[in-house]
């Protein structure tokens, strides 16, 4: 299983010597552009909003809410390829972000891959960094890179205390209730995710029981809908794990490992996944494979745009409000009911 696991990392690292990104040049640009999102629960909704908006007297920042919470992922503590020579910088870009709110979270979620070769030393450093976050209750999954040389067993001790299995669990917060899912434990064919039966029987139990009106929140490493198969983007038994939350009426779900912002709609279910605070990947299909992108200075900050996804409730439609960098004004579009994807990076 590890040499399985090895061979799907090495075919994401690729070489970027030549990639035009220096070490000043890309922290100065990881600073301005922001990584990860806040998330504000109010009445069972959830709203985000990036970080380089969540500081400051802007608009926002005294809007009501019952509690909020941060999301980062995809740190890689140890990768030092060109794409990003200094990932624990920011990395701790990341978390002065985060102090620096106006309001404190009530916690952060971690969607995975907090190493890159899952070596003690790596988490040690990760540890380090986010002892300075003003958030002192922080919320883990692993990414397949944190399983990578043990089958996850270094993570587990530290991260793991208290999970069951691989290091799935649940907690309630609020009137939210939040489970964490693991689906990097056993890798499919191209990298796919998998839940497997043990832990889908679990969370079918988990949920049991729970009001309908009860806020859903699911989050783990690799998406739990199907963005690109060939790259492994994807969860391959996610659909039977999301055919136990279309009874609640509120259900959002998180996902890190391709390291961009998506966005898919579908009935009562929001999917999203989490920007890096490491390095970019390339939007699917537009390159031989995913891993670091090589980008030129001049164009990182359009890659590491970052996106508002404000929930405003007006009758049944639910607006996503797009707001890349270097656009001049969040563009609003309504979803009414169908499916749909928004490339809010690449666009």
């Amino acid at each position: 299983m590890a040499d399985k696991r090895q061979d799907l990392i090495d075919q994401e690292l690729q070489d970027l010597n030549n990639d035009g990104v220096d070490r000043r040049g890309f922290l100065k640009c990881m600073a301005w552009a922001g990584t990860g999102l806040v998330w504000t629960m109010s009445g069972g909704i959830p709203v985000s909003r990036a970080f380089a908006k969540s500081s400051g007297s802007g608009k926002d920042a005294g809007v009501a809410a019952d509690f909020s919470f941060v999301q980062i992922s995809d740190s890689h503590i140890g990768f030092n390829k060109p794409a990003n020579p200094d990932v624990t910088a920011t990395l701790q870009t990341a978390i002065n972000k985060i102090n620096a709110m106006p309001h404190k979270p009530d916690f952060i979620i971690h969607t995975g891959d907090l190493s890159q070769l899952s070596k003690p030393s790596e988490f040690d450093t990760l540890d380090q960094v986010l002892k300075g976050a003003s958030a002192k209750k922080i919320y883990f999954v692993p990414g397949e890179h944190d399983m990578l040389s043990d089958n996850g067993d270094e993570y587990l001790q530290r991260f793991g205390k208290g999970t069951k299995g691989a290091g799935y669990y649940s907690f309630d917060h609020k009137g939210v209730h939040f489970v964490g899912l693991v689906n990097v434990a056993n890798l499919k064919a191209g990298g796919m995710g998998s839940l497997g039966h043990e832990q889908l029987e679990w969370l079918e139990d988990d949920l049991k029981g729970r009001s309908a009106s009860t806020p859903i929140v699911l989050f783990a490493h690799i998406p739990l809908w199907t963005i690109y198969p060939d790259w492994g983007w994807g969860t391959d038994d996610s659909e039977q794990a999301l055919s136990y939350v279309k009874r609640f009426g509120s259900v959002t779900v998180l996902n890190g490992h391709i390291h961009q912002i998506m966005q898919k709609i579908e009935g009562n279910v929001s999917f999203h996944t989490a920007m890096s605070t490491a390095f970019p990947q390339p939007a699917p299909g537009t390159a031989p494979s995913a891993g670091p992108m090589k980008v030129p200075a001049d164009q990182l900050q359009r890659v590491l745009g970052i996106t508002d996804v404000n929930y405003q409730v007006s009758g049944r439609s639910l607006a996503v409000v797009d707001s890349p960098l270097g656009a001049s004004a969040p563009s609003p579009s309504a979803n009414r009911g169908e499916s749909r994807i928004v490339d809010s990076i690449f666009g």
